[in-house]
């Protein structure tokens, strides 16, 4: 089963899809750890990326396709992938679809979590407090989840279109969350 989970940053997705992956013994694809490590491997691509992002911008899809299909074109994660933070426009969601026919392979199921800024921006200051990453401030949150919102959309409407869609409500508890993700993944497998 592959799953794409989706949300605003700050959402919990992270936060769910390693609960989802351990749940179910899938493998977390996260675009955002991709890419940090790129940044903390000081690479070219890395100094790039961490220019973009601490703009508050997104990275080109080109350069995040090409990490994803290093990911999925290895026979370990065949049909076990959860895709945190992937895609985030419809031309990334077209692209992944592509590329998983590729391999063989298809989504199966999109969780988007719900959640308001203000929610957003109490959970950026919490990660901030906790994981000191460079990316987590107040203005780089606001502009990353408008960022977010406008792109987001169109991509909401793909899945819908092709039934894949469950909303979740990202405003719970840590557990309640989880629970709602394990009664849809549950209700899908059975």
């Amino acid at each position: 089963m592959n799953i794409v989970i989706f949300g605003p940053p700050g959402a919990g997705k992270g936060t769910q899809s390693k609960f989802i992956a351990k749940k179910y013994n899938l493998y977390q694809l996260s675009t955002g750890e991709l890419l940090r490590r790129e940044m903390q491997n000081n690479t070219e691509l890395g100094s790039k990326i961490s220019s973009i992002i601490n703009n508050g911008e997104l990275v080109s899809d080109d350069v995040v396709s090409d990490l994803i299909e290093k990911f999925i074109s290895k026979d370990a994660f065949k049909q076990k992938i959860i895709f945190d933070g992937y895609p985030r426009n419809l031309n990334q969601a077209i692209n992944l679809d592509n590329l998983l026919k590729k391999y063989n392979q298809k989504i199966d199921l999109v969780l988007n979590l719900s959640v308001k800024l203000q929610t957003v921006k109490i959970r950026i200051q919490e990660r901030q407090n906790q994981e000191n990453r460079a990316d987590d401030n107040e203005i780089t949150a606001i502009k990353r989840y408008q960022t977010y919102e406008k792109s987001n959309q169109p991509v909401i409407d793909y899945y819908k279109q092709r039934n894949l869609l469950k909303v979740v409500n990202g405003e719970s508890s840590i557990n309640q969350i989880s629970q709602e993700i394990s009664g849809i993944i549950d209700g899908f497998k059975g």
